[in-house]
C-alpha cells in the first residue's frame, strides 16, 4: 500500500462528518469525486465506526511499530549506551527498575 495514496484519502475525507461508519464515508468519498483507487481503499476497511480520519489511515496502513512482533535492536556503537542499560533490549523488562546511574556511567 502507498503511503501516497492513502495521505491522497485523507484529504479528500477532510470534511466528512466523523465519527461515521464506512459505508458513509464511502458515500462522501463518492460525492467528493473520488478515483477509483481511492474508492478501492476505502472497500477494504473494515465496516465499523471510524472516529477520525487517522484511525482510518492506520486500518489500511499500519504507521505504528508492532512491539510484541519485532525484537528490540540494540542501538549504533556510535549512540553509547541504552538508556536503562541491558534493560533497554529485553523483550518484558522489569517495568519500574531504577537504573544505577554510577554502575552505568562508571562510577563517580
Amino acid at each position: 500500500m502507498e503511503l501516497a495514496a492513502v495521505a491522497e484519502l485523507q484529504v479528500l475525507l477532510e470534511g466528512a462528518p466523523l465519527p461515521n461508519e464506512r459505508s458513509s464515508l464511502l458515500r462522501y468519498a463518492l460525492a467528493e469525486g473520488a478515483t477509483g483507487e481511492q474508492i478501492a481503499l476505502l472497500r477494504r476497511l473494515p465496516e465499523r465506526r471510524y472516529d477520525n480520519i487517522d484511525e482510518l489511515a492506520e486500518e489500511l496502513v499500519s504507521v505504528q511499530p508492532r512491539s510484541e512482533d519485532e525484537e528490540p535492536r540494540s542501538p549504533h556503537e556510535e549512540s553509547g549506551l541504552p538508556p536503562g542499560g541491558d534493560a533497554y533490549t529485553r523483550p518484558h523488562p522489569e517495568s519500574g527498575q531504577v537504573c544505577d546511574l554510577d554502575a552505568v556511567s562508571g562510577g563517580g
